[in-house]
């Protein structure tokens, strides 16, 4: 569609209200997969640490629940590094059509948990749908709970954009719809308490993890094909690899991020 400089306001944001949102997926076909394969690897990190990779908030609200070292400061750790292991990463498959049904959550719900002026936890994948939001702090603790879309991941120029925003001043649980419209990315953020973040993917199929606290993962019931599979750091953005998963067997693909 083309767009001239002679519509008007109200013309323009109509013209561009009627063009199809660039949704993440076609759709996925939940079922049973016979002899499928799996992915394992590393998401690893090389190189020195960036100087910005922990940053030190002062904590001013709620002080006697919020920081529980006594330090007056919140520690917010954007690049988690040990032994190698580069940990808050996620690694998915990248379009796929059909294959395993998503599996039951733990809590058997998906849940983000505010506690101790924390999101726990600080990254998970979660299906679309209902999102249940945990108030877990005393009564004397309001949180605002901000989730967002973060569009322009692929291209590295992000535009965050509202999926709800609200207040929860009292313990106890809220359930919302987890909406996405142009990205599986998800940020996490508290309007009452500057220091509170955390990250989401809510892909449409259930290929996607987070690594495990040695950078490891492992995506299983895999129907044999060729794949292009993703790892994704909030910090350092995309890195891909081909893989070609056989028939009960196990396909490997390592990523390295580093701060360059």
């Amino acid at each position: 569609m083309r767009i001239t400089r002679s519509l008007r306001p109200v013309a323009l944001a109509a013209a561009l209200a009627a063009l199809p949102l660039a949704a993440h997926g076609a759709g996925y076909t939940e079922g049973s997969v016979a002899n499928g394969g799996a992915v394992t690897g590393k998401v690893s990190f090389t190189g020195a640490l960036p100087a910005d990779a922990v940053e030190k908030i002062t904590i001013t609200k709620n002080p006697e629940v919020c920081d529980v070292d006594k330090t007056g400061v919140r520690e917010v750790v954007w690049v988690d590094v040990k032994d190698g292991a580069l940990r808050g990463a996620f690694v998915f498959i990248d379009k796929i059509a059909s294959g395993k049904k998503w599996p039951a959550p733990k809590a058997g719900k998906f849940v983000v948990t505010q506690e101790g002026c924390r999101f726990r936890p600080w990254a998970q994948v979660v299906k679309r749908g209902p999102l249940t939001i945990k108030h877990s702090d005393p009564a004397t603790v309001l949180h605002n709970i901000n989730a967002r879309e973060m569009i322009g991941v692929e291209k590295g120029r992000i535009v965050r954009s509202t999926i709800f925003n609200f207040a929860q001043p009292d313990p106890g649980e809220i359930v919302k719809d987890l909406v996405v419209k142009r990205s599986q990315y998800v940020s996490l953020n508290c309007e009452a308490h500057n220091f509170m973040f955390g990250f989401m993917m809510a892909p449409d199929h259930p290929y996607a993890v987070v690594v495990g606290a040695d950078g490891s993962y492992t995506l299983d019931d895999v129907p044999p094909g060729e794949y292009v599979l993703k790892a994704w750091h909030p910090r350092f953005g995309l890195k891909e690899a081909k893989v070609t998963v056989s028939a009960g067997a196990k396909a490997q693909a390592n990523f390295a991020f580093s701060a360059k």
